[in-house]
C-alpha cells in the first residue's frame, strides 16, 4: 500500500475529522474510500462512452426514468386507502 500526502485548509480538515468520527472511521479511510470509488466508477464506465454513445450514468438515469414512467402508467396514483392499516402493520403474529 502506498502513502500519499494531501494538503487541505483547517476547516476542511476539522470537518473531515468530525465526519470520520460520526462514521466511526478515520480521515485516511474516508480518502481511501473516495479514491477507490473514483477509480471504480471510471473503470466501470461511468465516464466512458459505450458503443451507443451513452455513458453508464446516462443509461442508469434513462432506466430510472423508464421505471417511473411505467409506475405512473400502470397506477392511477397512490391513495391512503391502499395503505395497510395501523393495527395490521403492527400485528407481529401475522408475520410469524
Amino acid at each position: 500500500m502506498r502513502n500519499i500526502t494531501v494538503s487541505v485548509d483547517e476547516d476542511t480538515y476539522r470537518q473531515s475529522r468530525i465526519r470520520a468520527a460520526e462514521l466511526d472511521t478515520s480521515v485516511s479511510a474516508l480518502v481511501r474510500g473516495f479514491l477507490e470509488s473514483l477509480v471504480r466508477d471510471r473503470t466501470a464506465g461511468s465516464g466512458a462512452r459505450e458503443p451507443d454513445g451513452e455513458t453508464e450514468r446516462e443509461r442508469r438515469g434513462r432506466l430510472l426514468d423508464e421505471v417511473f414512467e411505467d409506475i405512473c402508467a400502470t397506477r392511477s396514483g397512490f391513495r391512503a386507502a391502499d395503505n395497510i392499516g395501523r393495527d395490521a402493520l403492527h400485528d407481529r403474529n401475522a408475520v410469524r
